[in-house]
């Protein structure tokens, strides 16, 4: 990475604004999962031992430009006061009087964390004037937040017209340095396993990818369309039927490369939201019925993709093999989950690529035995494409 990063900049005494990504689930008012605070520590712990004086802003869900109390990021202040063992000071916007004033009374050492940034609607729009108002609280700028740096925002990139030099934080240094080692300098043998409910958002990955890797594993709903591209009858199984010929493309450019699900269970009732599955079976492809919805990878599939990863030395994964959030079927992702860990232990680079994939290697309590599970779906997704993320092409050069 050609740039700067929070070690190439003196920060003592100084007001540094720190762009970190705690968009996390609250429930009535308590954060039900503070991984991405937590990941957001070494960087903040850095600068207060270093004696900055700490800003903090980050969005929280999308609230459109309005004031939305459920939406507040005061529970987060609450939760990284506890870790970091010094008070935090939340304060109820991040532009204006009161966040000014928050500001100039700061001492060395010091955190504050600034009320949710789309609440103003110049956020997303990338507003000059409201990115210049983020700039004018601080004297340096700091990116953690790689979660939203795919995104043109006024706290990404419109910030950094302002203030310099803008610089990158441990967390966003790790997530180049994993992700741009599996897309430049991946040992092989190299494995991509892709899963989710539709391409859509994916092919771009699994294209780019498919020049890179050794093998192409494809599970989840998506792969539903590309049985259907061999013509498979898959049943009342989701399927993008506009994704049809582009999927039968890629197998057809590299049969040998991707492996598709030979088995899958299947119910005849499924409801995500409320939880519901029907009586399960497992088949056979090919013996999907007509009334009948895949929902999870078969032991046959599990088979043949642990084979697959058994000797692999790089493994990059996003997206579940099935409706893991349902118990009854989650095996075939908690099997990979698991399959993942074992590899890593004995030597592997696994990056599993944020979002639901980060949650099923936390639901089959793995996470911590992985290289790196990364913090930001989207932004990895767009890593993985291929393509240049604003976020990061906006912080400052080394040398300049």
């Amino acid at each position: 990475m050609n740039k700067m990063t929070v070690e190439n900049v003196e920060v003592n005494s100084k007001k540094v604004v720190v762009r970190v990504d705690f968009n996390v689930p609250v429930n009535k008012g308590q954060v039900t999962n503070d991984k991405r605070i937590r990941a957001a520590l070494p960087t903040i712990e850095y600068l207060t031992g270093q004696g900055a004086r700490v800003i903090l802003i980050s969005h929280l869900g999308r609230p459109k430009g309005e004031f939305r109390p459920e939406m507040s990021l005061k529970p987060c202040a609450a939760v990284l006061e506890k870790m970091l063992g010094r008070p935090v000071q939340f304060v109820e916007n991040c532009v204006g009087e009161i966040a000014e004033q928050a500001v100039e009374t700061m001492q060395d050492g010091q955190v504050i964390l600034l009320e949710n940034l789309r609440f103003h609607d110049g956020e997303t729009k990338n507003d000059s004037e409201f990115a210049a108002s983020l700039a004018g609280l601080g004297q340096l700028y700091v990116n953690d937040a790689f979660g939203t740096a795919h995104r043109a925002h006024a706290s990404t990139v419109g910030i950094c017209q302002y203030i310099q030099p803008c610089v990158a934080g441990y967390l966003m240094q790790k997530e180049i340095q994993y992700l741009g080692n599996v897309v430049q300098n991946a040992e092989r043998p190299f494995v991509a396993i892709i899963g989710g409910a539709k391409i859509s958002g994916k092919m771009d990955v699994m294209a780019n990818l498919l020049g890179k890797v050794d093998n192409l594993l494809i599970g989840g709903a998506m792969a539903f369309t590309f049985l259907k591209a061999r013509s498979i009858n898959v049943g009342r199984s989701m399927i993008e039927e506009d994704k049809i010929s582009l999927a039968a493309r890629l197998i057809e450019s590299w049969p040998e490369k991707i492996a598709l699900p030979v088995d899958c269970v299947v119910t005849d009732k499924l409801d995500p939201a409320e939880q519901v599955l029907g009586a399960l079976e497992t088949v056979r492809v090919e013996a999907i019925g007509p009334s009948q919805i895949g929902v999870d990878i078969g032991p046959e599939t599990i088979a043949l993709f642990s084979g697959i990863l058994e000797g692999a030395r790089t493994v990059v994964w996003n997206g579940p093999m099935g409706v893991f959030e349902i118990d009854a079927a989650a095996e075939g992702t908690m099997a990979v989950a698991r399959m993942l860990a074992d590899i890593t232990g004995r030597g592997a680079v696994t990056v599993i690529g944020g979002g639901d994939s980060a949650a099923a290697a936390e639901k089959a309590k793995v996470a911590d035995r992985l290289s790196h599970v990364s913090t930001g779906g989207g932004a990895s997704l767009a890593f993985l494409e291929g393509k240049r993320l604003p976020a990061i092409e906006a912080l400052t050069d080394l040398g300049t």
